[in-house]
């Protein structure tokens, strides 16, 4: 063999041998990762926490902390990372009901086009863990995830008090964002909440120009409250004395709490004009991915929480790439700063809208037996516009149903808006793409199989209860089962198939159908 040859060959090895040694540190990092998950015992227990920290704070904001957010202090300093060295990451913090992601999605992308360095936190993800955490617009890598994981991993095992003296998932996850983020000395941070606002692990910052709070609606009941304002309550929390605070145009026993709570903590809320009333620079309105009236909305909420950060936080000086001496609006205003809202549009704002892409939400996949139309929609409102936009697009077509929501939320309310549709068949399945997936996998869950089967199968009798008609209803043990059951039945003409109810559906789905997420 020439020397030439050789050296290609041991090129070639070294780096089928580091790729191997990637994609195994990768697998190893989601098994411990889902090993973090909490049980049904410890859910039951935080929903109890969540309860009682979250009256005791909104009775008396700035005065107590909720356990969660102790113990977000706590792990985080066990990583290295000090309340004072977290308040050197600027964020913009965005909670809500409905239309988070794709809010935060929009915002980010607004930022990159402005030539800042950003971090975006969101959850859930769809196909991969990594998902959550992404630099510049781009997932991390299956590379830096491992590397990040096993970093902070270490760090907090090695310190451990006792056993079990680690973060359950989401609050690892937050507490390895905020780390990447730091050292990747990103300008601005986009975090998404997880659940609620007040006593979210993400609302450990204490130093956050500017906050968003999207569409409010009922969920999450068995945690939050079961009414808009016990709702309202929890999202409010996220503002702060002197940061700036935007939200959309809420029912008023919603918007009334976040007024109230927003006069306490001497946090100026604005609301968001209308889409339609910008001014853009070819006149005509940016070109959104979506052609829906919440998209809209969630459009000029961006725009706001962009440009409120650009003007707070005065970006002029950067060094490494981390902004110095952020200004974190504590101005004592508690009235709309109704003189800075944005009304034109600069030609990097309408890039940002434009190019924005965020996977699960009104996304259309295309195969050769079927066309997909899949909407994490998991509200009532948001399933009624979900229905709404797969029924202006298909007239003619046999329309199919993939559904699944998952058990805290009332499937009831979620189908009503769905049984007018017209569907010819409705699956009801568990959320997942496979039978049977590991511990290593990015969506293994802790849930028995038995319970989730007996889900679908009361999901499918509340169908047949209000749905009189015709409609085959099938019950899948996985999206894969349903979708080889209907490419064998699949007709002369595609068919089109709606999967929603569950961003955990959309995710299993498109593992299957777009594991890349290209589309």
């Amino acid at each position: 063999m020439s020397s030439v040859r050789l050296l290609r060959s041991c090129l070639a090895s070294s780096v089928a041998v580091r790729m191997c040694s990637t994609k195994t540190s990768y697998e190893e990092a989601v098994r411990k990762l889902n090993l973090l998950q909490s049980n049904k015992a410890t859910i039951e227990q935080i929903r109890k926490d969540i309860k009682t920290g979250q009256v005791s704070i909104a009775q008396t904001p700035n005065k107590e902390k909720c356990t969660n957010i102790e113990d977000m202090e706590y792990f985080l300093s066990r990583t290295g990372v000090s309340m004072a060295k977290l308040d050197e990451l600027s964020v913009i913090h965005i909670a809500g009901t409905k239309g988070k992601g794709s809010t935060s999605a929009m915002c980010e992308s607004i930022l990159r086009h402005h030539g800042f360095r950003t971090g975006f936190y969101s959850s859930p993800h769809l196909v991969a863990v990594r998902e959550r955490i992404r630099l510049d617009g781009r997932v991390i890598t299956e590379e830096q995830f491992a590397r990040y994981f096993h970093q902070v991993y270490d760090m907090l095992d090695g310190t451990k008090a006792f056993e079990g003296d680690m973060p359950k998932y989401f609050a690892f996850l937050t507490v390895m964002a905020y780390n990447v983020f730091l050292k990747e000395k990103v300008d601005v941070a986009i975090v998404e909440v997880g659940i609620g606002g007040i006593v979210d692990y993400t609302n450990v910052l204490r130093k956050v120009p500017v906050v968003g709070i999207t569409a409010l609606g009922l969920d999450h009941t068995s945690i939050l409250g079961t009414t808009l304002p016990e709702i309202a309550a929890a999202k409010a929390g996220v503002m702060k004395p002197g940061c700036e605070a935007y939200t959309v145009t809420q029912p008023p026993e919603a918007m009334d709490v976040l007024r109230r709570y927003a006069d306490r903590v001497k946090c100026p809320l604005t609301v968001v004009p209308d889409y339609k009333t910008y001014t853009f620079p070819n006149t005509e309105p940016a070109h959104l991915p979506v052609n829906v009236e919440a998209y809209q909305t969630n459009a000029s909420l961006a725009i706001q929480l962009a440009h409120a950060w650009m003007r707070i936080t005065k970006p002029v000086h950067r060094k490494n790439g981390l902004i110095k001496h952020v200004v974190n609006g504590q101005n004592g205003l508690t009235k709309p700063v109704l003189d800075t809202v944005v009304k034109c549009v600069t030609k990097e704002t309408m890039t940002g809208l434009t190019s924005c892409k965020w996977p699960g939400r009104y996304q259309v996949v295309e195969s050769d037996y079927a066309k997909f139309y899949l909407d994490g929609a998991h509200t009532k409102e948001s399933m009624e516009i979900c229905a709404q936009w797969f029924q202006n697009i298909n007239r003619l077509h046999d329309k199919i149903l993939i559904f699944s929501a998952t058990g805290d939320r009332n499937a009831e309310m979620l189908l009503q808006p769905l049984k007018h549709v017209g569907f010819k068949s409705v699956y009801f399945v568990i959320p997942t793409a496979y039978k049977n997936i590991g511990q290593n996998n990015d969506n293994y869950s802790l849930v028995e199989q038995e319970e989730l089967i007996a889900r679908c199968e009361k999901h499918a009798e509340i169908w047949q209860h209000f749905e009189k008609t015709c409609t085959d209803v099938i019950v899948a043990s996985c999206v894969a089962d349903a979708l080889v059951s209907l490419k064998k039945n699949k007709n002369v003409d595609r068919s089109s198939v709606l999967i929603t109810g569950s961003l955990h559906l959309v995710g299993a789905a498109l593992s299957i159908l777009d594991p890349n997420l290209s589309s």
